[in-house]
This record gives structure tokens, C-alpha cells and sequence, in this order.
């Protein structure tokens, strides 16, 4: 594709693009501020480290049981009434969550919010299929991708920063329902999609016969659970083993995800930019990003490092653990054909939420009775089973 057949190519899926990374800011600000608030949520309803991992551990399993129905409706009834439904329940999960005053009712709340984001993944990554040309889908998969991280950052200065400024701590979790509320409004006036498809069953046959596919969701098991984990505990590592400030830790976290929006974007660049099959160029990079974040979260454990140092290494950390899922997504709907991309992805993301539902609690654990240095280091090899499962991606390919 010559430069200005890509810019034209660019031009045309803009307002798609934009829109459906919009939509994806705004699903992410409201589940992730259930992530951000882990320091809040344990010091203004006194939940403890460990109980902390079992309600992110119920925010996934929401999540995961939802995927394979939500990828269903997507592909039989197209992206568009998902998207709009699952912002307004978004809305209303993120309100109950900041509402919950005790560890029942914030589990539940958890719940009900896991299975509304469960439509972002299927839904968005059907309208970058069908709406993206090829050779662009690396750094479209990408941008829309950094909607995940600008939420979760969103996320981080709604909850940590600027609702305890003002002497509310669950004001961030309110704010993040109302946006969703006027998002969702917005988005159904503006947004066309794609047609309609056949309703059907996930063909789990067929997709388990594709070896490269389920190799690369293995990886997306051990891969996951180092995304969630890191996401859950990074807030509660920098206040309790950093010792900064709540807000600052929330800026800390913010930027975490700053990092894993370039991360997305510059990884989903070099890949669209290797001479090699869209399958095999994605994974190439994505094994390398990969192989990157397990040396960071490695060097999270290294004892006496100073602040500064911490917070470089926790920015890498958000570039690489928190910047994967760009490829990731990329590199499993070049292994599909389109008409089976939402099941494809509810498998992917069913993959990635299992390993999120086992190693939240063991880190929390590890944090009690041993030390965060420890967590650290399970998340570090962990990772680096799921580096070793991309290679053997990359060779299939």
C-alpha cells in the first residue's frame, strides 16, 4: 500500500475509530475505577489485602461468564445495540460499587460490573475488523486499545486523585456512572456499525482445532494474570511499600497507563511495519514486548530501589504487561475469519480472565504473609510462561 493509499485508508476509518476507542475510554473508566480504588476501597470500608484480591477475583468472574453470550449477541446482532446496553449497565454497576459499605455488597457490585465490560472486547474488535482495512488493523487494534489504559487512568484521577480532594471518597465512583450514562446517549446517535449476522453457538470445535489459535490464548492465560494483578495492586504497592501519598500513587497509576497506551500504539506500529503475514508480524512483536515486561516486573522485586527508579519502572511496567493487548487482539483475528472474530475474542478474553481469577488472591496473600517483593516475582515468572507460549506462536506462524 503506497503512503497516500494508507492515508486515505486512514482517513476513511477515522470516525470509527474514533468513536469506538471513545466508547472504549469511557467502559474502562467505569471498570476500572474498581482497580484504581483498591487503596480507597481498603482504608474507607477497612477491606483487607487479601479480601481485596477476592473482589477483583468476582469483578472477573463476571467478566469471563458473560464473554461467550456477549460474543454471541455481537456477531448475530452486530456491535452497535451491545455497545450502547453495555455502557448504560457499566453505568449503573460503578454506581452501586461506590454506594457498597461492606465487602458483600462491593462483591456484588463487582459481579454486575465484570459482566457489563464483558461487551467491550468483542464489540470493539468486530468494529475494527469490519471497519479497518488490513494493512492498518496493528495501529487501529492499537488506538483503540489506549482506550483501555486512558480509562483506567481516567479512572485513577476520578477515584484516588480528585474525589478525596474534595472529601468524597466514592465521588469518583459516581462521576464515572454519569459519564457512562451520557456516553452511552451519545454514542447511539452517532454510531452506525456494521450489519447484522447469523445468531448462532461459539464453535468451540472448530476453534479449538486451530492450534495456533489456542496457543496463543495460553499465553493470554499467564499474560492476564499478570495484567490484573498489576492493575489491582499497584495503588496499594506504592502507598504501603513505596510509602507515597494516596494521590500521588493515583498519579503513579495514571501515568502506568499513559505508558500502556503508547505501549499499544507504538507495538501495533512496528508490527504493521514488518515485512511478514499480519499473524506472524504481531506475534514477533508481541513476544518481544512480553519478554520486556517480565525483566520490569522482575525488577519491581529488587529490594532498596529508590522512589523515583520505582515509578520509571512501573511506567515500563504499564508499556509491556499493560501494553500487550493491542497485539494480543490483533494477532487473534488475523487467525480467525471475520464472522467468527466475537467468539474468537470471548475465547481470548475468557483466557486472559482466568489467569486474572487465580493470581489477584495469591498476590494478596503473598502481600500479608510474606511481601510484596514475592508477588512480584510469581507475576515475573508467570509472565515469562506466558512469553514462552508466544514464541511457540511465532514459530507457528
Amino acid at each position: 500500500m503506497s503512503v497516500s493509499d494508507e492515508r486515505a485508508s486512514l482517513w476513511s476509518a477515522l470516525r470509527p475509530l474514533s468513536l469506538v476507542t471513545g466508547w472504549q475510554v469511557v467502559a474502562s473508566t467505569c471498570f476500572y475505577a474498581l482497580f484504581a480504588g483498591t487503596a480507597l476501597l481498603h482504608e474507607s470500608l477497612g477491606v483487607s489485602r487479601f479480601h481485596l484480591g477476592l473482589v477483583v477475583t468476582a469483578a472477573t468472574l463476571g467478566y469471563t461468564v458473560a464473554l461467550f453470550p456477549v460474543g454471541a449477541a455481537v456477531d448475530g446482532a452486530g456491535e452497535r445495540p451491545v455497545m450502547v446496553a453495555g455502557l448504560l449497565a457499566l453505568a449503573g454497576s460503578v454506581v452501586a460499587v461506590g454506594l457498597a459499605d461492606g465487602v458483600g455488597l462491593l462483591a456484588l457490585g463487582a459481579v454486575a460490573l465484570g459482566g457489563a465490560y464483558a461487551t467491550a472486547m468483542p464489540a470493539t474488535n468486530r468494529a475494527i475488523v469490519t471497519g479497518v482495512p488490513a494493512a492498518l488493523r496493528g495501529r487501529a487494534m492499537g488506538i483503540k486499545q489506549v482506550g483501555v489504559t486512558a480509562g483506567s487512568g481516567l479512572a485513577a484521577l476520578l477515584v484516588v486523585s480528585f474525589a478525596p480532594s474534595v472529601g468524597a471518597w466514592n465521588l469518583g465512583f459516581l462521576l464515572a456512572g454519569g459519564l457512562a450514562a451520557v456516553a452511552a446517549a451519545v454514542f447511539a446517535l452517532l454510531y452506525r456499525g456494521s450489519p447484522a449476522g447469523a445468531w448462532r453457538l461459539p464453535d468451540l470445535r472448530a476453534l479449538g482445532r486451530n492450534r495456533t489459535y489456542v496457543t496463543l490464548t495460553g499465553g493470554g492465560f499467564f499474560l492476564g494474570a499478570a495484567l490484573f494483578t498489576t492493575v489491582a495492586y499497584t495503588t496499594l504497592f506504592l502507598t504501603e511499600a513505596v510509602e507515597v501519598s494516596v494521590a500521588v500513587a493515583g498519579l503513579g497509576f495514571a501515568a502506568m497507563q499513559a505508558t500502556g497506551s503508547a505501549g499499544r500504539v507504538v507495538a501495533g506500529w512496528l508490527a504493521d511495519r514488518r515485512d511478514a503475514p499480519e499473524a506472524r508480524a504481531t506475534a514477533t512483536v508481541l513476544t518481544w514486548q512480553a519478554a520486556l515486561g517480565v525483566v520490569l516486573l522482575a525488577a519491581l522485586a529488587l529490594p532498596g530501589l529508590p522512589r523515583p527508579v520505582v515509578l520509571v519502572v512501573v511506567g515500563g511496567v504499564g508499556a509491556t504487561v499493560l501494553g500487550f493487548t493491542g497485539l494480543y487482539y490483533a494477532c487473534m483475528t488475523a487467525l480467525v475469519p471475520p464472522e467468527e472474530v466475537g467468539a474468537a475474542t470471548a475465547g481470548g478474553q475468557t483466557a486472559l480472565n482466568a489467569g486474572a481469577l487465580l493470581a489477584p488472591p495469591a498476590f494478596g496473600w503473598l502481600a500479608d504473609t510474606a511481601s510484596y517483593r514475592t508477588g512480584w516475582l510469581l507475576l515475573a515468572g508467570v509472565a515469562l510462561a506466558g512469553t514462552a507460549s508466544l514464541a511457540l506462536v511465532v514459530r507457528r506462524t
